[in-house]
């Protein structure tokens, strides 16, 4: 990666966040190459921050299979393959419908109100970064009140990575999920969560399919 790149960070809050979310897209981008090692002095540098948040950083982005660290190399850049991202897809595809299909019943009018509110959001948004926030607080708060905790911690950890970044890699995703999202929540609000549970299925389903196949197009 060209560390000319402006990589600083301004804002301060929830900073290991924002730290994981430039070097994971970084990483997804393809401007950190697999079996790169990536040096937290490096990193921490160019984006003004200090080492610690860098080191939280890349235990997340190990958690999510994107870096590897290893004894006296440190944090060294896996690889990406079809397989890996077939299996995130397939698994939330499945995971998340199962936790939509227990959560629809029991999300409370305030809930409803806060995904339209989201809805509107994303159909508003005027940037990819907007959009991705509202998009991943929208399936958060589909799953909120799912009371499987093993459940909801297997679909955490599934969400970190690819799906995050989706709207910047794929033309047209914002306009397909905003309809998606449409669908979704008038599923909702009629308390139809077997159609809800369908739709968020073939939504995530959608998704991987459309990512792979960009890649195999791009021969990344």
């Amino acid at each position: 990666m060209s560390m000319n790149q402006d990589l600083r960070i301004e804002n301060r809050d929830t900073l290991h966040l924002k730290v994981c979310n430039v070097i994971r897209e970084a990483i997804i981008r393809g401007d950190f190459k697999p079996g790169e090692r990536l040096k937290q002095s490096d990193l921490a540098d160019k984006m003004g921050v200090s080492r610690m948040p860098v080191r939280e950083a890349f235990r997340k982005l190990e958690s999510e299979g994107l870096i590897k660290l290893e004894p006296h190399k440190g944090a060294v850049v896996k690889s990406i393959s079809i397989e890996d991202i077939e299996e995130i897809y397939a698994l939330r595809s499945e995971l998340e419908k199962m936790a939509v299909y227990q959560s629809v019943d029991l999300l409370t009018e305030e809930d409803i109100a806060q995904l339209s509110s989201l809805v509107a959001e994303m159909e508003n948004a005027n940037d990819a970064d907007a959009f991705v926030q509202y998009n991943i607080d929208f399936h958060r708060l589909l799953v909120k009140r799912c009371n499987w905790e093993r459940l909801n911690s297997f679909i955490g950890t599934l969400w970190n990575g690819l799906p995050q970044q989706t709207p910047h890699l794929l033309n047209g995703q914002i306009e397909n999920s905003n309809t998606e999202h449409r669908k979704i929540l008038e599923a909702v609000i009629k308390k139809d969560k077997d159609t809800a549970a369908n739709i968020v299925s073939k939504h995530i389903y959608r998704t991987g399919k459309s990512l792979i196949e960009s890649i195999k197009k791009e021969g990344k």
